[in-house]
């Protein structure tokens, strides 16, 4: 069979994943809440089963192809799960569906990548959640995306990726999500939008360590030792997560000025509270020049970061195709070393969703 998994944007909520999942050891810290939506790029595969080996054939989105084959052998997944090569997430993915479920192997033909990889567009989950979705339908599993989305999840964890759960939220396909967590537990509301909502993604062609940005907020928790982390708390609790509901209220309502507002907000108090605690990373100049410049304002509503912000990846969304179009002829015309994709959230081919967000009564 064939099957398509798109990449994932955090349109708002980036890092209060892992921030709440420190709620147990201090319940003090606010849950998390974060809004994702499928990219318009993804993998495209055809899947079938193999008796004895995990095989894949990839074709990145700069051309190059790549092949490798391993036995379905626990020790061997695992081995290679390590290495952190682009075979250890699906490596990784098959070795949880050897431990749980009674299974052969898979033979996947990734066909096509046109989703920018290591971009913050969480390409790695995309792997993951297709390897799980190739084993649960080519085997007969029975499972729903929640049971997918953790099985892609535990087998990333077994690679050296320091991902959260919100990543594998592109299992969910054209429908934007919020995520809500919990600690470990966390619920996810599907989002119906009314209108469609345009966004522009450019890759801003620099570099960021994500490591360090992650090994410095998380020396804010699970209890605050100074102002500086206890500013991160409160911006990765309360205030991400009053915006993130707003946003999520704006977007079934298709306000994309209001969506632009709130992702000024931000933008602006994610500088405030967080660069403090990571000015090395989060100082981030190529994204503020980006985002602060002149020409793309009179057609952008609002811009931010995109993942664990840093200089790896920028967002804005805009009125129309139309004026999507202006703004990336803009950004390539004057940042030539900038890639720019389109992402177009419509109203129009995502499923009708199991749970509906209530703006007037926004907690799970």
């Amino acid at each position: 069979m064939k099957l398509f998994v798109p990449g994932r944007l955090c349109l708002f909520g980036e890092h209060s994943d892992w921030a709440a999942g420190y709620r147990p050891l201090n319940p003090a810290i606010e849950k998390g809440c974060t809004l994702i939506a499928s990219t318009n790029q993804g993998i495209y595969a055809e899947v079938k089963k193999h008796p004895t080996h995990l095989i894949l054939r990839a074709a990145l989105n700069d051309g190059t192809k790549i092949e490798a084959a391993l036995p379905m052998a626990k020790n061997a997944l695992l081995a290679e799960a390590q290495t952190g090569s682009f075979f250890s997430y699906a490596a990784g993915v098959a070795a949880q569906f050897l431990s749980q479920c009674s299974v052969g192997g898979l033979e996947i033909d990734n066909y096509l990548t046109d989703l920018p990889i290591q971009k913050g567009l969480s390409s790695s989950a995309a792997i993951c959640v297709l390897v799980a979705r190739a084993f649960n339908r080519l085997y007969d599993l029975k499972m729903n995306v929640r049971a997918e989305m953790e099985m892609a999840y535990l087998g990333e964890t077994a690679t050296p990726s320091r991902c959260d759960r919100m990543d594998q939220g592109c299992a969910y396909g054209n429908r934007p999500i919020m995520m809500i967590f919990d600690g470990a537990q966390m619920d996810v509301v599907e989002l119906k939008v009314t209108k469609d909502l345009f966004f522009v993604i450019a890759d801003l062609g620099a570099s960021k360590n994500t490591q360090e940005i992650l090994a410095s907020l998380n020396q804010a928790y699970p209890f605050a030792a100074n102002e500086v982390q206890v500013n991160v708390q409160k911006y990765l609790g309360a205030i991400n997560y009053q915006i993130t509901q707003d946003a999520a209220a704006a977007l079934q309502q298709g306000d994309a000025v209001k969506i632009g507002e709130l992702m000024k907000v931000a933008q602006r108090e994610f500088d405030r509270y967080l660069i403090p605690a990571c000015p090395g990373q989060l100082t981030a100049p190529v994204l503020h020049e980006l985002l602060n410049y002149q020409p793309i304002q009179p057609y952008i509503l609002g811009g931010k970061k995109v993942g664990s912000q840093g200089d790896g990846t920028a967002q804005f969304i805009v009125k129309d195709a139309e004026i999507q179009q202006q703004v990336i002829n803009i950004i390539a015309r004057d940042f030539p070393q900038m890639e720019c994709v389109k992402l177009t959230i419509s109203s129009q081919t995502h499923l009708e969703p199991e749970t509906e967000f209530n703006a007037a009564t926004p907690e799970i």
